[in-house]
Parts: structure tokens; sequence; C-alpha cells
């Protein structure tokens, strides 16, 4: 969907806001033409710096830009819709996000921000981050003390969401052999922060990353009983405090602590004997409901998101790979599609979502996020984005899936993808009943 040839970059390596961009990565070099690396921070909540890094290649028209996070050797991708630069100004969209880089380059800096792609008043914030940027000769990993810690593998939160969660899961992935790079994610109920990546500074780890959704950037530091202190340096989420304890597993059942929400519990529905129903326009306004002849006597997963969230962005890859493989066998996908309530940003946003994905199946307009329990009031405790229900032949809801664990998660990533193809594959197994296109009317 990418038509332009070239390459910008954007990689983010979540450090200490204390050091400076010359320490961390290498010697700026002299200022000329726009191509090239370029690594600065943005500075997000007044004093908190997280490190960005751009590779800029091709020129004029032949402009495209990818957010890189991870080790320089084997960065994650988040490309941008469009790029334009006239010599001085630089303007990276991100359509899917409805957020742009803009900056403008003098005097060999780039100085700009990432941010809403238009002003909206009915966004929470229209406040941009800032970002400066300077010339260097490559990407190159963050500088990392010696003797690192190892805190790789599962560990677990105890915390208050307003999920109604008592724990969460933090996990860690160990460097590679080509990189001192960690790579850790939080998994919430709703989905996870998305990878954190980042090296030890003598005293902890600062992990985070600068992607299409935003920045994220997080301290942990092993304390002397063996936990985990963990800090959100840009503020709680859903509720929780901004300092957390992790400790492994084991402990954790030594103290009879609850565990992480089950992503299949999180959600039910008022009476699993009837079967699940919707009815919503598409965005051409044609009305698509679970009776139409299309659904009766399918599998049908009833994906409900919106793309203003990153976790139905991680969800949809796998979603599309799953239509692809199964449709011909009887699934049908439905995408019920709950936005922020402004009209010019809405529409536009997620007709770049179903453009950057692929997404061929339907996706229908349910209404605001504000309106979730509303437009479908079948659902019990449906406050997670994203949710998905599994109907069976019959057109019943066998199971119900709250939140997504992405790529950022790893293992937990791997483990959702089987778990759900395995749950595909048993609900197409089975036989349709006479009754199945009743029961959908």
């Amino acid at each position: 969907m990418f038509k332009l040839s070239g390459m910008i970059a954007l990689s983010a390596y979540a450090l200490l806001a204390s050091s400076g961009t010359h320490s961390l990565f290498a010697e700026a070099k002299s200022a000329g033409a726009i191509q090239g690396v370029w690594q600065g921070f943005a500075t997000v909540r007044g004093t908190q710096q997280v490190p960005v890094t751009i590779r800029i290649s091709g020129t004029g028209a032949n402009l495209k830009a990818v957010f890189l996070n991870g080790p320089a050797a084997d960065p994650v991708v988040t490309p941008a819709s469009s790029v334009t630069f006239d010599g001085t100004h630089l303007v990276a969209q991100f359509d899917y996000f409805a957020r742009k880089f803009d900056a403008v380059l003098a005097d060999g800096t780039l100085t700009g921000t990432y941010g809403a792609a238009a002003v909206s008043t009915s966004l929470r914030s229209n406040t941009p981050t800032p970002i400066t940027l300077t010339s260097v000769g490559k990407a190159t990993d963050p500088v990392s003390s010696q003797n690192a810690p190892d805190i790789h593998g599962s560990w677990e939160i105890a915390t208050k969401s307003n999920k109604g969660e008592s724990a969460w899961e933090f996990r860690v992935d160990p460097p590679t052999r080509r990189s001192a790079v960690i790579k850790t994610v939080i998994q919430r109920i709703d989905g996870d922060t998305g990878g954190l990546w980042g090296t030890w500074n003598g005293s902890a780890y600062t992990v985070g990353h600068f992607n299409a959704a935003g920045p994220a950037l997080y301290s942990v530091a092993p304390q002397p009983d063996g936990t985990l202190l963990i800090k959100s340096l840009l503020g709680g989420v859903h509720g929780s405090a901004t300092d957390l304890i992790a400790q492994r597993s084991a402990e954790a059942r030594k103290q009879n602590l609850p565990t992480p929400t089950d992503s299949t519990q999180q959600t039910t529905v008022k009476d699993p004997s009837v079967p699940f129903t919707f009815s919503f326009p598409d965005l051409k306004g044609k009305v698509v409901s679970n009776t139409d002849p299309e659904f009766r006597g399918k599998v049908v997963i009833v994906a409900i998101g919106g793309s203003w969230c990153p976790n139905c962005h991680d969800e949809a890859p796998f979603l599309v790979s799953l239509y692809k493989k199964y449709h011909s066998r009887g699934l049908e996908i439905v995408n019920l599609d709950f936005e922020q309530g402004d009209p010019e940003t809405d529409t536009k946003r997620l007709n770049a979502f179903i453009a950057h994905y692929g997404i061929t199946y339907p996706v229908l307009v349910g209404g605001t996020t504000d309106q979730l329990a509303e437009k479908i009031p079948q659902g019990v405790n449906l406050n997670c984005w994203p949710t998905s229900f599994f109907l069976g032949r019959d057109g019943r809801v066998k199971q119900t899936h709250a939140g997504f664990a992405g790529p950022g998660n790893t293992a937990g990533h791997e483990a959702l993808e089987h778990e759900v193809t395995a749950l595909v594959e048993k609900l197409l197994a089975e036989p349709a009943s006479p009754q199945a296109a009743s029961l959908t009317k």
C-alpha cells in the first residue's frame, strides 16, 4: 500500500533522560543533506526524554518513513503512510493513527513534533511531543554498563487497575549475542505495553519505545530482596500507581497473591444459550447483521475494537491471517468498530487502518467508545479494547477473549496465536446443526 521508495526510519531506545545525545549514540557528523541517520530525544511531559533515531534515504517524492524499535541489527518496523520534504520541512504522516512527525531542518538539526495530524476539540490531548535530532553516522545500540544482571523470564506485578485486575505479567527476553539490548513488556488484561527495549545503566534498566502510537518509558531496578522495582516514567496506566513491584510467580503464590486475570474470563455474555446478535452499518452505510445469509452455519469471530487502540493494531494482522487461512473453510470475521467521537478524525483514521492492514472482512461502525455497553448489551464486564467473541456454527458464543498479547510480548503472542488457532479449528470441525439457520434469526 506504500508506493513510495526510499526510507526514513525512526528508532527509539529508552535510556536515562539525564544522558546526552552524544554519550549514547555515535558522534554527530557535519551538517549537510537530509539523507542519513538522525538521533536525539523526544521530550515528554516536560522533563522525560525518550531517545529517537531517524534514518532517511531517498529524495523528493521518493521518501518513506518507519519507526524502528529494538536492537539496531534487528529492529521492529512501523511504517508511515506518506512522507514529504521540501528541502527544509519534513512531514511523515501516520494516517492509521491520525498522527504525524513534522520537523524543520536548520543548521544540521531536525527540530519538530510528533502528535495529532489535525487539531481536534474532542480528543483528550492535542499537545504534540517535541523532538530534536542531529545527524550521526549510523544507527547503533545504546551503551550498556558492565555486569548487567540477568532478569529474563516471567514476573508478576501486584496492582489494582480500573479494569478490575489484581495482577499484571511482566516478561523479559534476554539480550541476543549481537546486542546488549533487552526486550521487556507489561501484559495487562486489555493488552500489552508494546515492546520496551533498553540497556543497563549501572543501577537499572531503562526501557521504552517511540512508535506510531507514541512514547513509553520505564525503569526496572533489581532490589536486594529479589524483586524488581518498575517505575512508569510517563505516568501510571488504568489508574495504577507509577511505582510497581514485580516478583517471580513462585514467590507470588507463596504469598497467596492473586494471579493475572485469565483473558477468557474477563468478559462473558448474559445468556450463552442465546445467539450473539449484531446489526451495524459499514463505512458505505450498508447494514450488516448476524442474520445475513453469509453468517448462517459459519464460525464467526466478532472483534470489538477501534482504530485509536494500539492493541487493536497489534491484533489486526493476526485476524487478517486467520481470515485468509480459514475463510474458505467457513470462518467469518466481523470488526465492530467504536471510535472516539471526532468525525473529522475517526473516519479517515479507520479507512487508513483498514488499508494499512489489508482488512477484507466487514468493518462495521458500532458507535463511540462510551456507547459500548449500550450497543453490545449481551456482554458482561465488557471493558477491554480489543475484545473478541468466538461464535460456533449455531451462532452462540463459545469463548470470549479480552485484550491481545501483541508481538511485544514474544512468548504470550506465540501462545495466544496457538490457542486461538486451535479454537478456530475446533469450532470449524463441528458440524452445523439443522437448527443453525434458525438460531441466528
